[in-house]
């Protein structure tokens, strides 16, 4: 059977193969992925999740750090001048990203300033991400509602699906 006559029974040809339209729309499913790093050992786990996911969806990156010194969290209300953290920050961002690019992707970054979920959220938004990756440190009880408060907002507020990677001790 031809093309033709595939497409009218919901196939397609791609790449040499003949797939189903659903099939078909599930490889191009993530055309944004934000990627929300933390500059810690725990983007090690992360980034090899995306990378392969990025891949296989042929989708765009987002890098996003959120500084949240007290220079970032009043940066624009007091016309501050970048800090130290904010300029390793974006470095941090810009080898991360020189190394998926190396791998052939197409990688963006993004520096955030302020409350971690909310530059999150916002670039998420503003940027059309399908996906958000971040990475859970599975803190237990006290922990969660300490310092899992990050993943907690974004969670909650998110309006696309959110992708969670367990960091490595």
């Amino acid at each position: 059977m031809d093309n033709d006559g595939l497409s009218r029974f919901g196939f397609r040809a791609c790449f040499g193969f003949r797939i189903s339209d659903f099939e078909f729309a599930l490889i191009i499913m993530y055309k944004k992925i934000l990627v929300a790093l933390e500059n810690s050992h725990a983007d090690e786990s992360l980034l090899p999740h995306v990378a392969a996911l990025a891949k296989l969806h042929r989708s765009d990156l987002l890098l996003v750090h959120v500084a949240d010194g007290f220079v970032a969290r009043n940066y624009n209300q007091l016309n501050l001048i970048e800090s130290d953290e904010m300029k390793e920050d974006r470095a941090y961002l810009e080898n991360a990203a020189a190394n998926l690019r190396n791998g052939g992707l197409s990688v963006d970054t993004y520096l955030a300033l302020g409350d971690p979920a909310e530059g999150i959220l916002k670039a998420a938004d503003e940027r059309h991400c399908d996906l958000i990756a971040m990475t859970a440190h599975g803190h237990r009880l006290l922990g969660d509602l300490l310092f899992g408060s990050t993943i907690n907002e974004v969670r909650h507020r998110a309006q696309v699906p959110l992708l969670l990677v367990r960091a490595g001790k």
